[in-house]
């Protein structure tokens, strides 16, 4: 690494980008996008990417149109707020995952409800050291006894200093013995810290009197070189202070080297030295390191036969099994993703058609003021005028496409026109967006909504969080900020679970915001314990009323239990929304929305018309969020199947969606549809496509997106 913090890397690197350059992963997103690969592998580890919590990395993901297969090489089971937000959308951004022991599957399983089906365990890779020329190093260095070795990146959490409180015992019994610490500090420690854990390791030898004893070699060796010195020692160690550390390469070189291990009982050190492969010792206890160095002393059968064990056990892992693993990996990725397309593009019946994403209509509705409400068949109506519901729908859309563009102007100007409008709509009196505004641009309210101001965040949310204009994003963000003390006042179900949505992709660009992480926990409590009050054996629904927009409130509680690690909470999304389903299924298996025309209540006949593409788009999101949250792909096909009530697949075998204009009908009647095409529904089926888009990874939208006006 440079004194810049940048690395050299070789020509056959294509592109590096700085780890703190936001910017650089979006234009590394472009160029992946553009250079014909078949698949992306990520290896992740915290600390290397940019961002809180490293989610710079997400806005690389989002972008990819191509599958992600990502290498976890730590899996925290107790993360923070920011850690569990960025894996958590890592995990679902991945199309297989790989972890490198039966302990970190158990908690991606666990605590990430991660599918078994889209793990894969290999274990860390290894050079084949038999075959490895060898230097004595223990010569070099003048060591005449025991050489015990530590290697790797110093921190204060590899707890090396209690490796060095044991040697005053160890050299009571074995006084040629010594310990070589090797490797640099840890790049980030020295940019943040310099050099005081070190400097404090070698002022602890002298105080202990035994500096000739304990050898600080600072220096990043070769590969070579580290087969020299793992060859020459007789005893490794590891005295890591994170009982959670769930990988260790260091570990894992030690053992493919044939080296007998002393370690603490951290989760990886537990498995791999499991049947005698190695001694574990508590935490922080220098005795029980000295007592077992003494246990193996210089040239002891059980230093030999544990060596051997060692070696035996690690002979799977060398680099050769190791990538022929991956290389299984990528393939499953590569055909389950090329799977998933062929379903989208099938002529057949039985599976779903994506139409071409055909902005036509969306532009005729949107003036330079922002978007009309109505329209008579598909003729803008100007005599209703504006909504901010509309226009924050709008503006949602956008953020929904622009990871899909093709970096042409269109959509960040269409996202400009549509912020504006929520920007003007926002009336710093009360805290509160205003809804109705005539066509001659005047503002018929003081405040819209409960449900109008949460629906507005939540569209700014995804504009600050998925913008590329850091124009955008900012303006975006400050209006959120504006809105959510508001949020706190309202009584609207609907708004909580809009809220929730809110902060939830308020999160995935900031995730570290305490407004947002705040917001999105006490609306979800307050959600979940409407749920628990309403719900009944027969009845598992937030209010006794199914009426619009319902899925929302699933959903909400889906993506809250999500990411706070609330499992109940998530179960009892699942729980309602599978309910809802079953609620909202004909008996030929087809969409069947609960009707506009008086809702479903508890103990009285639903009502079937008019079924309002809104509930389908509620739906489908809610459905993908079930998929992303459980693993579980019968959701993303429940989603599919509720997309093809826009095409037809319907009570009345009618298409809502207009592929001649891009618009959608605003409704099914009993006898026919609604056949205007108002903003509502035509930006129901365009959200629903991009979500749909998004979910199934198809090639992106970027040939197909013309200028909106």
């Amino acid at each position: 690494m440079s004194d810049h913090g940048t690395y050299s890397y070789p020509d056959i690197v294509k592109r590096e980008i700085s780890a703190s350059d936001y910017e650089a992963y979006l234009l590394a997103a472009a160029f992946i996008n553009q250079s014909g690969y078949d698949a992306l592998s990520v290896q992740h580890e915290y600390g290397i990417f940019g961002g809180p919590a490293g989610h710079y990395l997400l806005a690389l993901l989002r972008e990819i149109n191509i599958p992600v297969i990502t290498t976890m090489h730590t899996v925290l089971r107790q993360p923070d707020a920011a850690q569990r937000a960025v894996t958590a959308e890592l995990l679902q951004l991945s199309e297989r995952i790989i972890v490198m022991s039966a302990g970190a599957v158990q908690i991606l399983i666990n605590e990430y409800a991660v599918s078994p089906m889209s793990i894969d365990l290999i274990p860390h890779g290894i050079p084949d050291f038999t075959g490895s020329p060898s230097t004595d190093v223990k010569k070099s260095l003048g060591i005449s006894g025991q050489m015990i070795l530590t290697f790797g990146l110093l921190s204060p959490d590899k707890g090396i200093e209690y490796a060095i409180q044991a040697m005053p015992e160890v050299l009571s019994s074995a006084p040629d013995s010594v310990y070589v610490v090797l490797g640099e500090t840890h790049p980030n420690i020295k940019l943040e810290k310099g050099e005081v854990y070190r400097d404090s390791l070698i002022k602890l030898t002298q105080k202990l009197g035994i500096t000739e004893s304990v050898l600080f070699i600072d220096q990043f060796v070769s590969q070579l070189e580290l087969t020299n010195y793992l060859q020459s020692a007789d005893i490794y160690i590891t005295p890591y202070l994170n009982p959670q550390q769930i990988t260790s390469g260091t570990l894992t070189y030690a053992l493919g080297a044939g080296k007998a291990v002393i370690s603490t009982p951290y989760l990886y050190a537990n498995e791999l030295l499991a049947d005698g492969r190695g001694i574990l010792v508590p935490f922080r206890d220098a005795h029980a390191i000295a007592k077992g160095i003494l246990e193996l002393n210089l040239g002891t059968t059980e230093l030999i036969e544990m060596g051997r064990r060692a070696s035996e056990y690690c002979h799977q892992m060398q680099w050769p099994q190791i990538g022929a693993q991956y290389c299984e990996t990528f393939s499953k990725a590569i055909i389950d993703n090329t799977d998933r397309l062929r379903k989208l593009i099938s002529p057949h019946r039985d599976q779903v058609g994506l139409p071409a994403m055909t902005l036509q209509h969306l532009s005729a509705m949107t003036d330079d003021t922002g978007m009309f409400q109505h329209a008579v068949f598909n003729v803008p109506n100007r005599s209703h005028g504006y909504c901010v519901d509309d226009n924050a729908r709008a503006l949602l859309l956008t953020a929904y496409l622009e990871s899909s563009s093709d970096g042409s102007n269109a959509i960040s100007e269409a996202q400009s026109c549509y912020l504006s409008f929520v920007h003007d709509s926002f009336n710093p009196e009360n805290g509160r967006f205003r809804n109705f505004m005539s066509y001659n641009r005047v503002w018929l309210e003081d405040e819209g909504s409960d449900d109008s101001h949460a629906r507005t965040l939540w569209s700014l949310a995804a504009t600050a969080s998925r913008a590329k204009s850091s124009g955008h994003r900012a303006v975006a963000a400050e209006l959120f900020r504006l809105g959510v003390p508001a949020v706190l006042n309202l009584n609207s179900p609907r708004a909580w679970a809009y809220s929730i949505l809110a902060s939830d992709e308020f999160l995935r660009g900031y995730p570290t915001d305490v407004v947002a992480h705040d917001l999105r926990s006490k609306m979800a409590f307050r959600l979940w314990n409407e749920y628990k009050i309403s719900r009944s054996e027969d009845w598992h629904w937030f209010e006794s009323v199914v009426s619009y927009a319902n899925a929302r409130l699933s959903q909400a509680l889906i993506v809250s239990g999500q990411w706070l690690g609330n499992h109940e909470m998530l179960a009892a999304g699942i729980e309602s929304l599978t309910w809802l389903m079953r609620h909202q299924t004909g008996e030929a298996g087809q969409f069947r929305p609960i009707g506009s025309n008086g809702f479903s209540r508890r103990g009285q006949q639903r009502a079937e018309f008019d079924q309002q593409p809104l509930e389908a788009w509620a739906s489908i999101s809610a459905c993908i969020s079930a998929s992303r949250a459980t693993g579980n792909g019968e959701w993303k096909t429940k989603a599919e199947r509720i997309f093809r009530w826009f095409l037809g697949d319907n009570a009345l075998s009618l298409s809502l969606y207009d592929e001649t204009t891009g618009g959608c009908r605003d409704g099914l009647h009993p006898d026919r549809v609604n056949e205007n095409q108002g903003a509502e529904s035509t930006l129901s089926f365009l959200c629903s496509l991009a979500e749909i888009h998004s979910a199934l990874r198809p090639t992106p939208l970027a040939s197909k997106l013309g200028n909106l006006y």
